[in-house]
């Protein structure tokens, strides 16, 4: 997986930020991902979620969270992949049809393994933005990231 344009712990600083591309999300694709894997009527169907807490058609959270784990592969370049080691997830307002997403993520803390001294874990804060600079989501994530070989 490593090329020339990916990172290694020791190529990473406190403060780093990182631009995902961007992903338009529609109406369809939020009704598919929902009714395989959160089936709930304000993921579902447009007219019960009118009358929900949402007021309207929202993406399932974990939809959100699948194509914030796309958009991340595509920026974080870290040289052996995005391997998880802890995540707290918070979802602050609905990802809607049509919304637009991209991710910013921030290194905010690098901790060297004291026994594996060929890996360490980097904390990252990462924001899925809509098209408005909204929060849909906020996702705090320790990754395991290897020296460079």
């Amino acid at each position: 997986m490593s090329d020339k344009t990916s990172v290694f712990l020791d190529d990473l600083a406190i403060g780093q930020e990182y631009q995902s591309q961007q992903y338009q999300l529609d109406k369809e694709q939020i009704i598919s991902f929902a009714k395989q894997f959160d089936p709930q009527p304000f993921h579902t169907d447009e007219a019960a979620a009118e009358h929900s807490f949402f007021q309207g058609l929202a993406a399932s959270g974990w939809h959100t969270a699948a194509i914030t784990m796309k958009l991340l592969v595509g920026s974080l370049p870290i040289g052996n992949g995005l391997i998880g080691a802890g995540v707290d997830v918070q979802w602050p307002r609905p990802t809607r049809p049509n919304d637009t997403l991209r991710v910013v993520s921030k290194i905010i803390e690098i901790t060297p393994s004291r026994s594996k001294p060929d890996r360490g874990i980097v904390t990252v804060e990462c924001r899925t933005l809509n098209q408005n600079d909204d929060v849909c989501q906020k996702m705090l994530t320790k990754i395991v990231v290897m020296r460079r070989p």
